[in-house]
């Protein structure tokens, strides 16, 4: 009678076990949007005014886009990352003109590693948009900058979403942080993620867009600086 109960409870606590390993299938989703709010840290820099307040990634088998535009759509620029085959396209759009390149794995380490963040996961979790999401302290070695936090969440079916940024070391998709890019250090704040189809059309280059050097690229926007 003992030895029943004990496999009763056993196979019970099991059950319980798996069930809460199991992911929410209407969240745990591999195709889709984040649409981000965004700020400048410092307002006082000179590229405030001219910053977006809003991005947006889709996601879809892995590959992601991350969609930002300034002044009323003049400018706009995305990132395409692709873990499959190691690469980081970068688009730009300014008024009627229109670029991009493409970064290899040795390219995006070197920019990753130009960082020096030193990233110290913690227990302590909240929810962003309806997420599950971990907290993680940046501290920028060599930097008198104050520490900040980072949250990030394991709830969306997104394979190694970080391989080309600055925090590749963590293992779940960025729902809030920030990041300092040509200058200007922004924050972003996941408000909803959706589950739509995409096409495939949108993590590709346009025909109209003109292959540029990195170094072109800096010196686009330097100039709008």
């Amino acid at each position: 009678m003992k030895k029943r109960l004990s496999i009763i409870l056993f196979v019970g606590l099991s059950l319980i076990y798996v069930e809460s390993c199991k992911h929410d299938e209407g969240k745990f989703i591999s195709e889709g949007s984040i649409e981000y709010a965004a700020s400048v840290v410092d307002q006082s820099n000179s590229m405030a005014s001219m910053a977006p307040s809003k991005m947006i990634i889709h996601f879809k088998n892995n590959k992601s886009c991350v969609e930002m535009s300034a002044g009323m759509g003049l400018f706009t620029t995305s990132f395409v990352s692709n873990p499959d085959n190691h690469t980081l396209i970068q688009m730009v759009k300014l008024l009627n003109k229109k670029f991009w390149l493409s970064q290899s794995m040795d390219e995006i380490q070197k920019d990753i590693n130009s960082y020096k963040f030193e990233i110290k996961p913690t227990k302590e979790t909240k929810i962003i948009a309806g997420y599950t999401c971990t907290k993680a302290m940046v501290h920028k070695r060599d930097s008198d900058d104050p520490d900040f936090a980072i949250y990030y969440t394991k709830e969306l079916n997104i394979t190694n979403p970080n391989f080309s940024n600055p925090f590749s070391n963590i293992s779940g998709v960025l729902m809030e942080y920030q990041l300092k890019k040509f200058g200007l250090e922004m924050k972003f704040v996941a408000t909803k993620v959706v589950k739509e189809p995409l096409d495939d059309a949108l993590f590709e280059v346009p025909s109209d867009y003109k292959k540029i050097t990195s170094k072109e690229m800096n010196e686009l926007f330097e100039g709008l600086q």
